[in-house]
């Protein structure tokens, strides 16, 4: 299937916006900063999206589909049970290396406590991780690596707060030994659950 011009500039607009985003976050994401960007005239450039609520929206829906490609897709390539489950962890440490880090954790201080559109779909982006994780955990026990009554959930929030962990102590701390802990931290808690 061909590409129209119209999607191929709007993917570029969504490219270039979600990388704006990481450092500058939806709020600080304008449609003038986007346009001159882009060379597009403003109206140009709204006509793609209709509103700045709507460009948020499409800005987390773009990354969320990114994160699905390089990360998600990769790590399911991984032999089943705990080497996917570590397939995901180590796939989303590369997405957090990106300049600006990882998106989702960004936009999560910035949103939180800003109900709209683009919170429910970070929200609903982020809880479908968690359920990948999750799943993760889940094949890990059936296939015999961890152990039957270990809690699939648990071990997704704890894989997630040591996902969180090291993005701070990568990009604010600029702790040097960030990345081996946070690696100790998911062993910790894959053990726990053998």
């Amino acid at each position: 299937m061909a590409t129209t011009k119209g999607e191929t500039t709007r993917q570029a607009i969504l490219d270039r916006a979600t990388e704006l985003a990481r450092t500058v976050g939806l709020q600080g994401l304008s449609i003038g900063q986007l346009a001159g960007a882009l060379e597009l005239s403003k109206s140009g450039l709204f006509a793609h999206f209709g509103s700045k609520d709507a460009l948020e929206v499409a800005v987390v829906e773009h990354a969320r589909d990114r994160f699905v490609a390089e990360v998600v897709a990769p790590a399911l390539k991984a032999p089943r049970g705990e080497p996917r489950l570590r397939a995901l962890f180590e796939r989303w440490m590369r997405w957090g290396s990106h300049a600006g880090g990882c998106l989702f954790v960004a936009l999560a201080a910035e949103l939180d406590d800003r109900p709209g559109p683009a919170r429910d779909a970070l929200a609903a982006t982020i809880r479908d991780w968690l359920d990948s994780l999750a799943t993760a955990a889940r094949v890990a026990i059936a296939e015999g690596h961890l152990r039957r009554d270990a809690d699939p959930e648990q071990l997704a929030f704890g894989a997630y707060g040591v996902m969180l962990a090291l993005h701070t102590m990568t990009r604010l701390v600029e702790d040097p030994e960030a990345t081996a802990r946070a690696r100790r931290a998911l062993d910790a808690l894959i053990d726990a659950a053998r």
